[in-house]
């Protein structure tokens, strides 16, 4: 198995609240399988593995001084009795998790084949156990308390250089952590630290607290583990362990918020009734004036308002991109009905200028501003773009402008003149040919011509080309073409916002 295939993953660590009896072991296994009854997700008992003959240092073993060679001895089960304990997790229908503190432990997990391997916080940075652990042919779940970011980049980038399935868990190792103590905003860092991993969360906060949970499930974490245990008559859990009731509580809160965050990495299926409710709001088209079969929809010839009808163009239809000519003729004041029209959607020619003109661009070896704006001239209509018209990168406009000019391959802007504006053509790429006042003139790459106010002209290239153009401000409504079709054709220009992107 991978990991990817079984998150989101609930990592039930029974530690060594077995109490050292394989009997108590089996009943938590059985305990939180019936608990979890109903879920839909996977689940895993983590066992703790210590050789305690070469764990514990020699003369120390049976010391009652120190609180963890006490806890380790007197909860001991022997390999045998972890055989069996493995072996009923996965016949409960958990996966098998096994976390080991030596190398020998290592060897006995891949003895009894556990499904995933994982690293305690206080061995993250153990190299000889690291080492060891990367042989096994097993996933990895490593947990990250006390880590730096630069010791958690080095046990990473080792795994990775390895080839390993592993995943990384944000953790504190305080017991119990306090909810002002969390740092679940760790989880946000190493989903962007290390993406593509599964990042998840190792919990020790009160049982009773389901807000980490909830919260940790929001911020994308993939696995979630906390400590069990069954408490009996002389069995008392510690203040971080859940019950099998709690812990049915702590999944089914991250139920309710994985439910609520929905779909991940796609938009989310939109309902009839959102649909329903939000088009009750748009406001519809309707004609200002008496409009007749054949003419193009223009926004001088329609106003918007409620209430619409079903079947309505409706303002969210009217793009920069798409035209409509009508069909049939609408009275005014009438509803444009969408089956009153046909649609022309210029999208897909205006993303092929762009991507024709970023080309170009990249070919030129230029520098250009990422949030310029790029700006389509297209004279006689966008269907006749590749022949005549112009796409300009508006870089500064003060006293003095300065534009990019950009030409396609056999494209040719119209005959104009400024009667303000004095200007200045470097070509940086390609070949360009200039009209000027009727007399032609060719410029390459590095030459440079100004062009006087009033002199008219036209300019093109059949290479494709980027002219730098300084010049003084420049005004709207400064250019006059001398084709009187020109200025009488409406939406001659298209503006692309992160075209670059």
């Amino acid at each position: 198995m991978r990991l990817s295939d079984a998150t989101p993953l609930f990592v039930l660590e029974m530690a060594n609240n077995h109490m050292g009896s394989l009997d108590h072991g089996i009943r938590i296994v059985h305990e939180f399988a019936e608990a979890l009854k109903g879920f839909p997700y996977h689940f895993a008992v983590k066992l703790q593995y210590r050789h305690l003959d070469t764990f514990i240092h020699p003369d120390f073993r049976g010391s009652t001084e120190f609180h963890y060679v006490k806890r380790f001895e007197e909860t001991r089960l022997t390999p045998e009795q972890f055989k069996t304990l493995r072996d009923e997790i996965t016949r409960a229908g958990f996966l098998a998790m096994c976390t080991p503190f030596d190398e020998r432990s290592v060897d006995l997990i891949e003895a009894h084949d556990f499904d995933i391997v994982k690293i305690g916080s206080c061995s993250f940075t153990d190299w000889p156990l690291i080492e060891r652990v990367a042989q096994v042919d097993k996933p990895i779940v490593a947990s990250t308390a006390g880590a730096t970011l630069d010791e958690i980049d080095r046990v990473a980038s080792f795994f990775e250089h390895r080839h390993k399935d592993f995943a990384l868990l944000h953790c504190r190792a305080e017991y119990p952590v306090a909810t002002d103590d969390l740092q679940l905003n760790q989880i946000d860092l190493l989903r962007q630290r290390y993406p593509g991993r599964i990042i998840g969360f190792s919990t020790h906060e009160d049982p009773g607290n389901l807000v980490a949970v909830r919260m940790a499930v929001a911020k994308g974490a993939g696995i979630l583990e906390k400590h069990v245990g069954v408490p009996t008559d002389t069995i008392k859990l510690n203040a971080y362990s859940a019950t099998p009731d709690q812990v049915r509580a702590w999944v089914a809160a991250a139920d309710e918020t994985l439910r609520a965050c929905g779909v991940v990495g796609e938009r989310y299926p939109i309902s009839e009734r959102e649909r329903d409710s939000l088009v009750g709001l748009r406001r519809g088209v309707f004609a200002g004036r008496a409009l007749a079969a054949g003419e193009v929809l223009r926004a001088d010839d329609v106003f918007l308002a409620i209430p619409g009808q079903p079947g309505q163009l409706t303002a969210n239809d009217l793009s920069k991109y798409t035209s409509y000519s009508l069909r049939t003729a609408v009275p005014e004041r009438a509803p444009v009905m969408l089956a009153d029209v046909d649609a022309l959607d210029h999208r897909e020619q205006v993303h092929d200028i762009i991507d024709q003109v970023k080309g170009i661009l990249s070919s030129s070896g230029l520098a250009v501003p990422s949030m310029v704006d790029l700006e389509i001239s297209h004279h006689y209509g966008i269907d006749r773009f590749p022949a005549h018209g112009l796409t300009m990168l508006n870089i500064v406009n003060r006293e003095y402008a300065k534009k990019l000019l950009i030409l396609l391959p056999g494209q040719w802007n119209p005959e104009h003149y400024h009667e303000r504006k004095l200007e200045t053509f470097h070509v940086l790429h390609g070949e360009v040919e200039v009209a000027l006042d009727g007399q032609s003139v060719c410029l390459r790459t590095g030459d440079v011509l100004t062009i006087e106010r009033g002199a008219r002209h036209a300019f093109g290239s059949s290479t494709g080309a980027v002219i730098e153009e300084i010049s003084t401000t420049h005004i709207g409504s400064d250019s006059f073409y001398t084709d009187p079709s020109i200025p009488a054709t409406g939406d001659r220009k298209t503006y692309v916002t992160h075209w670059m992107g």
